[in-house]
Formats: C-alpha cells, sequence, structure tokens
C-alpha cells in the first residue's frame, strides 16, 4: 500500500544509459557497444530484462523484489485483556471515557470497549472473543442500553456465561456512568441482584479496588492461556 511499480522499462534504460556513455567518450560506437545491440536483436527485451536485473547490486535487488512483494507481517501476540466494556453504539464516546479513567486514574489496563473490535468479522464471534478474552465485562447502563436489543442479548449472553463458567463467577460488573445512567428501577432484575458500580458515588475508588484484584486477573488469564494451547494442539493433531 502506498509504494507502487515503477513503470520505466529497465531496457530502455539500459540503452538510453549506453548511448550516453558512447556518445560522451567517443564518436564511433565500440565493439562492446554493437555487441549489446546484436544481443538484444537476437534475443529480444524479455532476457534483457533478466540480465540487466540479474547484475543489479545486490542492496538494489532486494529493493525490487521489496516492491514486488511485501513481506508477511508477522502475527500479533494476543493479550488477555483486563475488561471489556459492552455498550449502545450511541454511548461509544462515554465508554471510551471510562475506559480511559479506568486505565489512567487507576491503572487498570489493557481494556476495550466493543466497538473497538475487529471489523468484518459476525457480532456473536466479537461478543464472545470479548467476554473471554478478557477478566471483567462491564455493561455501560445507559438509557440507550435497554433500547437496544443487542445490548440486552449482550448482557443476557455475559450473565450465562459467568453462571456457566465458574472461572468467570462475578465477572460481570454493572456500571452507572456519570453522563445518561440508567435509574435503579429501570434495571432490569437480573442486573439488579448484582451490585453495580456508580460513578457518581463517593465510593467509587474504593469499589474498583475491591472488583479489579490482580489476584483474580491472573488466575482467568492462566486458565485462558491453558485453553487456548489446548485448542491449538487439538488443531495441530
Amino acid at each position: 500500500m502506498g509504494i507502487g511499480k515503477s513503470k520505466t522499462d529497465p531496457c530502455l534504460l539500459s540503452l538510453s544509459l549506453s548511448k550516453n556513455h558512447s556518445v560522451d567518450t567517443s564518436q564511433k560506437p565500440h565493439k562492446s557497444d554493437c555487441k549489446i545491440s546484436e544481443e538484444i536483436s537476437l534475443h529480444g527485451g524479455e532476457d534483457v530484462a533478466c540480465s540487466n536485473s540479474a547484475e543489479l547490486p545486490t542492496g538494489e535487488q532486494e529493493g525490487a523484489d521489496g516492491v514486488e512483494g511485501f513481506p508477511e507481517e508477522e502475527a500479533e501476540e494476543e493479550v488477555f485483556l483486563k475488561f471489556v466494556i459492552l455498550h449502545a453504539e450511541e454511548d461509544t464516546d462515554e465508554a471510551l471515557r471510562v475506559q480511559n479513567l479506568l486505565q489512567n486514574d487507576f491503572g487498570i489496563k489493557p481494556g476495550i470497549i466493543f466497538a473497538e473490535m475487529p471489523c468484518g468479522r459476525q457480532h456473536l464471534q466479537n461478543l464472545d472473543d470479548a467476554v473471554n478474552g478478557s477478566a471483567w465485562t462491564i455493561l455501560l447502563l445507559t438509557e440507550n442500553f435497554l433500547r437496544d436489543t443487542w445490548c440486552k442479548f449482550q448482557f443476557y449472553t455475559s450473565l450465562m456465561n459467568s453462571v456457566n463458567r465458574q472461572h468467570k463467577y462475578n465477572s460481570v460488573i454493572p456500571m452507572r456512568p456519570l453522563n445518561n445512567p440508567l435509574p435503579r428501577e429501570k434495571t432490569p432484575f437480573a442486573l439488579r441482584t448484582i451490585n453495580a458500580l456508580e460513578e457518581e458515588s463517593r465510593g467509587f475508588p474504593t469499589q474498583v479496588e475491591r472488583i479489579f484484584q490482580e489476584s483474580v486477573y491472573q488466575i482467568q488469564q492462566a486458565i485462558w492461556k491453558e485453553t487456548r494451547n489446548l485448542v491449538q494442539r487439538q488443531l495441530i493433531a
């Protein structure tokens, strides 16, 4: 991307240089020039192009090869995240603000919001990767959250995942942010049974420290790595 092939014909360039050289040194063509012209007429342009590329210095040949095809980028090693924030599409900016708050003010990182998940994949695949690829799932409870059917599916799926997987117990964290929080009376019953993070509460910093414990993260990370290694061994076998 951003680098295109030059359309200059190497044969023409070689001939042009040869002509200029002969004019500068002598008005009469040298025997070597005659041999070159004869070889050109006998073998054709394709062979000349090959011979010219073979005469290039090593550095220039490597550069030319780089234009032909870029080396494949090494796959980035996947990281087990501290948290993922599930949110309504309208609350992307608020989700980013909460993400920065947790990472910068409390040092809980790395984290991600659902809008940052890779594009071009199915939502269900992204949801599975987000929930199982992080230690905690934060549900951003705003007025917009319950208006979105997809958000309802997200929180039900997250809750069921925390129930069915022992190491995911207590990993779903409802949170009422400062901006446009969902009133308690509108909160679904399933979420009322879980203590929610209240950003406007004076005890918010204490809640954060009590929930996001490094020891819990390390346990989940170890299980995540073990599961991934098992799947990879099965694929190889």
